[in-house]
């Protein structure tokens, strides 16, 4: 299966996601941001994590504008997987390929920790390796990880459906303690109407190896490939 991961001046992710997706089998094309064509049969393409553009004017919000943001936009209508990845996640909040945006953390710091998050939804090819409920552990590494929306938006979101993950205590309870950045109901990560573009602020390429502390995030990149096949 072929993928594809897009780097932006400031990205400092995109080999971590390059290592995810080749230790589980995926072919790999590294692109960078001022290209303008992604072939249609790249099955997946990852935004990684960074600070893309130094986060001026906001947090993804120069990145969305990206020669390359429009072939993903075009990718995204015609179905290909999207996952974008802590500031992935904000450029695709900016580039309205997910609702709502992502603030500054309530504390007003950088937060750089492990995180428990609890999977909400596994009807889509990112969440198909886990059990719904799943407590999985994944870290964060984030100033601007605090999802906010309008409250019509929040509705339409669990209305359909669309929290991907929540950030829990250690027995899975939704907490103003387990919140790690201020996020409304403590989500973590959303999906688009038709869950094929996942936005999540935690790593789970920083997740594949127990040594590295946890390998719960290999089974989003296992559950890609299986899908694919």
């Amino acid at each position: 299966m072929k993928s594809a991961v897009i780097t932006f001046p400031g990205s400092n992710c995109n080999q971590d996601a390059v290592m995810a997706l080749k230790k589980v089998g995926f072919e790999v094309q590294e692109i960078w941001h001022n290209e303008n064509s992604i072939n249609n049969d790249i099955d997946l393409i990852i935004i990684p994590g960074g600070f893309s553009y130094g986060d001026y004017l906001r947090s993804g919000a120069m990145a969305s504008i990206s020669p390359i943001m429009q072939e993903v936009k075009r990718l995204a209508e015609r179905g290909n997987k999207i996952l974008g990845i802590c500031n992935g996640f904000q450029i695709l909040t900016e580039s309205n390929l997910l609702e709502g945006c992502l603030i500054r953390n309530a504390s007003g710091k950088f937060v750089c920790k492990q995180t428990l998050l609890r999977v909400e939804n596994t009807a889509s090819a990112f969440t198909c390796g886990y059990q719904k409920q799943q407590i999985i552990n994944i870290p964060i590494a984030h100033a601007d990880g605090n999802f906010f929306a309008s409250n019509d938006t929040i509705k339409n979101l669990e209305d359909n459906n669309l929290v991907a993950f929540r950030y829990v205590d250690n027995l899975g309870n939704v907490s103003n303690q387990a919140n790690p950045n201020g996020s409304m109901l403590n989500i973590a990560g959303i999906f688009n109407k038709q869950k094929n573009v996942l936005g999540l602020m935690p790593h789970p390429e920083r997740a594949i190896d127990i040594y590295t502390g946890s390998d719960d995030g290999l089974a989003m990149f296992e559950g890609l490939l299986e899908g694919f096949n």
